[in-house]
């Protein structure tokens, strides 16, 4: 299952180029308070607007070089569910923590494992989307440092059990 540009375990030997996603707590707080605002409020979300749900957190990705390419994931969970992670093509600043549904990106990632599988068995995944995906991240890294990512968390998988990386190599 693990090929040349494709899905190696989070704790294997990484490249120079390998980028962690990280949680950035004070953007999801504050998309998390917009949405129980809005419940305890009785009011309705904007026209367009993607309010982010209770297995759902946003992560964040830095590109200190821009001229990439996109080499594999390092992708770890533990015990079993499915995680699938959408590119999100936003910028925000302190004053904007809403998520506009058309601001998601295609393909979407997709990495599971089933819970009669084995713990220690291998993910599963969708090679020509996660490297479809990949590829997409690098292009867009040429024109942004920052880009973040909508994660979701089913048929029990948590974000405490998900470590996530991407490689990269420098474009020559």
């Amino acid at each position: 299952m693990f090929r040349r540009s494709g899905l190696l375990p989070h704790g294997a030997a990484r490249r120079a180029g390998t980028k962690d996603l990280r949680w950035p707590s004070r953007l999801l707080l504050m998309m998390r308070l917009r949405v129980s605002s809005l419940q305890r409020s009785g009011q309705k979300r904007q026209d367009g607007e993607r309010l982010l749900l209770s297995h759902e957190a946003v992560y964040r990705l830095d590109f200190p070089t821009q001229e990439l390419n996109f080499s594999r994931w390092y992708f770890s969970l533990t015990g079993y569910g499915r995680v699938t992670i959408t590119g999100i093509s936003q910028h925000w600043t302190p004053d904007l923590t809403n998520l506009m549904t058309r601001q998601l990106l295609e393909p979407i990632g997709t990495f599971w494992r089933n819970a009669n599988d084995p713990e220690d068995s291998p993910l599963k995944w969708l090679e020509a989307d996660m490297q479809e995906f990949g590829e997409r991240i690098a292009e867009l890294a040429k024109v942004r440092k920052v880009m973040y990512f909508l994660f979701a968390f089913k048929d029990a998988a948590e974000a405490a059990n998900l470590s996530c990386s991407v490689e990269f190599t420098p474009e020559k």
